[in-house]
């Protein structure tokens, strides 16, 4: 879930000085992406910006823990909006890829489970992805 402040407010809070190439792709990734997304996404949907700032920004805004990366194995890195809890630490989230078409949704209400980890272990990150046939991929293919 979303804290509700402004999309400039957010970058603020994450420690990201605010300039109008990073708003605007910040608006773009939180508001218009349901679920994941890729650089030649973000790419196709704002032609105006070079890929090389569309990168930069989203690699900004994956090292302040607004996205997360997910490697679906589909050989495209893809990307996702935190969602956060109130220590700012993105809360992991199911995610499902399918092998034909190779889209990657996220499952935000559904969490990853809790792991038992050794005693000392700290871990950094967790994916948990479900790989299948999606339902429009099994239609076409029944």
């Amino acid at each position: 879930m979303h804290l509700d402040i402004s999309d400039e407010q957010s970058l603020m809070n994450a420690g990201i000085r605010v300039t109008a190439n990073r708003l605007l792709i910040w608006r773009h990734v939180r508001h218009r992406f349901q679920g994941t997304f890729s650089l030649a996404d973000l790419e196709a949907a704002l032609p105006s910006l070079d890929r090389s700032t569309l990168f930069r920004t989203i690699t900004l805004l994956s090292e302040a823990h607004l996205l997360h990366d997910i490697d679906d194995g589909s050989g495209s890195q893809k990307y996702c909006v935190c969602h956060v809890d109130d220590t700012r630490h993105c809360l992991g989230h199911v995610h499902l890829t399918c092998r034909m078409c190779h889209r990657t949704l996220c499952l935000p209400n559904v969490k990853i489970p809790p792991v038992p980890l050794p005693e000392g272990f700290l871990p950094e990150e967790t994916e948990y992805i479900v790989k299948g046939i999606c339902a429009e991929c099994a239609k076409k293919h029944k």
